[in-house]
């Protein structure tokens, strides 16, 4: 793991991981919010070619809600970001904030419990897949 995410590397298309990331999130809690295609965005807004590329904004809304309630400015760090990506060749790398690594530049005790266990609950998704 490395110091400010977890990831893991499946066999298959973005799309298939996607959906497979969707349902395993969905198991631990959580929605996903937001879908950025930056491949895409990055086409549109700069004309660059970059590979297939998504970022999955997801929010489990009880450790959200708990998370305002212990700090009304953690909204800046919310959603948790999924990222997936293709690597080519059948290999779509599939990588999670660490909770607990963002939380750690602010000074609130309260959070340091809630982001564990969000992060514990990432990690079952990542290792899941």
């Amino acid at each position: 793991m490395s110091a400010y995410y977890f990831a893991r590397t499946v066999e298959g298309t973005l799309d298939d991981a996607v959906e497979r990331v969707t349902a395993a999130l969905k198991t631990e809690g959580f929605g996903v919010l937001t879908t950025i295609d930056v491949s895409a965005t990055l086409k549109n807004k700069i004309d660059v070619d970059f590979r297939p590329y998504r970022i999955l904004g997801a929010c489990n809304p009880h450790f959200a809600h708990k998370a305002l309630l212990a700090e009304d400015k953690i909204g800046t760090m919310l959603p948790c970001n999924v990222i997936v990506q293709d690597l080519g060749s059948g290999h779509i790398e599939v990588a999670a904030v660490d909770p607990v690594a963002s939380m750690r530049a602010i000074e609130n005790e309260s959070l340091g419990s809630i982001a564990g266990e969000v992060r514990e609950r990432l990690r079952r998704v990542v290792d899941s897949l």
